[in-house]
């Protein structure tokens, strides 16, 4: 078993954060006694917008809602999220490969 290195004390969240920008935190943190954090009161920040789409866009999104039995706006939300996912990723690979 490893030893692990003592975490230093740091003196703002921005120390703390240029500190983990340049180590691993393997060295300081045994990730085999990790458990999941649950957070159950914590709720996302969310922004209200306005949004033009077509008649025929919000009808098919609607749908397809209707077909998964959720709220067409948590539909949209779910099929924007996977998109910007898609992107990302895909723009990683490109910056990388």
């Amino acid at each position: 078993m490893a030893k692990r290195k003592t975490l230093p004390r740091f003196r703002s969240e921005k120390a703390e954060r240029d500190f983990w920008l340049t180590h691993d935190s393997a060295a300081y943190v045994d990730l085999d006694k990790g458990r999941p954090a649950v957070f159950p009161e914590l709720k996302p920040t969310t922004r209200t917008i306005s949004l033009r789409i077509p008649e025929s866009l919000l009808a098919k999104i609607k749908t397809l809602a209707n077909k998964r039995d959720i709220p067409y706006q948590s539909l949209m939300k779910l099929l924007l999220d996977e998109r910007v996912q898609e992107e990302l990723t895909s723009s990683r690979k490109r910056n990388t490969g």
